[in-house]
């Protein structure tokens, strides 16, 4: 059995404000650790549960978060960016499941701590197929091109709803109950990571079972619709071949999840104010 852990950080468990997700702030080595314990507790669950490989993608900012002397010596690391696949480094047909550990709710969510969709700085919204869309959505979807199912996540109670919601059952790890952006009753990390391992454990035991949801397909050809913040960067998003543009909404569609994938970073890449 093989599983991917692709980890995020504004989930991880105390996270409740930028600082500590910020690399170059004094808080954010902290949280470095704070993420590694959390990773680490779904490897252990994922190995505890009869899985031989495990692949962790840290997703986080620049991809270099997770500190891999602390990481469980069973897991590998996908680390660094920019990677052909980012939050989903290592996905492939090989792949039996997926888990996302550390994950935060869209952009816009009430009770969400640091609630965003890939970029607060440019991003407003983004749809696939006309579904509201957050990093769950579009990291769920790629997963779905390859069929392997979405089979856990971890984070506040907001994002452990919106993805069950949209993408279906799958096991969730709360370790935090969010009252706002930057506020959330925060479970210590022994308790918070038991959890975490726990669910771990069920998730992988699902494949084992046969009880796992299917993976998450989206109908092909893909309309990707991404509402920006400010007219400048429509601007600059607009030089991307195939987009058409409605005030700040700008959309392309794209044959597969993939191709949309990364047409959907190169966008919102264009798009960051020079």
């Amino acid at each position: 059995m093989k599983i991917l852990i692709a980890s995020d950080m504004e989930g991880i468990t105390g996270v409740t404000n930028w600082d500590q997700v910020t690399p170059g702030h004094p808080e954010y080595a902290r949280f470095r650790k704070l993420m590694t314990g959390d990773v680490n507790a779904a490897v252990r669950g994922a190995f505890e549960s009869g899985a031989d490989e495990v692949i962790v993608a840290d997703g986080h900012w620049n991809g270099s978060n997770i500190l891999i002397e602390e990481l469980d010596p069973r897991a590998r690391l996908n680390s660094g960016s920019p990677s052909p696949l980012s939050m989903m480094q290592g996905i492939d047909e090989n792949v039996d499941g997926a888990f996302f550990i550390g994950y935060h709710a869209r952009q816009g969510s009430q009770e969400a701590v640091l609630d965003h969709t890939w970029s607060n700085t440019c991003v407003a919204n983004v749809w696939l197929n006309d579904l509201i869309a957050g990093e769950y959505t579009l990291n769920a979807a790629l997963a779905g091109h390859f069929n392997v199912p979405i089979l856990m996540i971890s984070g506040d109670q907001t994002v452990c709803a919106q993805a069950t919601g949209q993408i279906g059952a799958m096991e969730t790890a709360i370790v935090k109950q969010a009252s706002g952006h930057f506020s959330a009753d925060c479970l210590p990390p022994e308790v918070s990571q038991s959890l975490i391992e726990a669910a771990a454990q069920r998730a992988a035991k699902s494949l084992i079972k046969k009880t796992a949801s299917k993976p998450f397909v989206l109908k092909t050809p893909i309309k990707v619709t991404v509402q920006l913040n400010s007219s400048d960067m429509a601007d600059r998003a607009m030089l991307m071949p195939g987009v058409t543009r409605e005030g700040l909404k700008l959309s392309f569609a794209a044959e597969d999840m993939p191709k949309a994938y990364s047409a959907f970073r190169a966008l919102v890449l264009m798009s960051y104010p020079r």
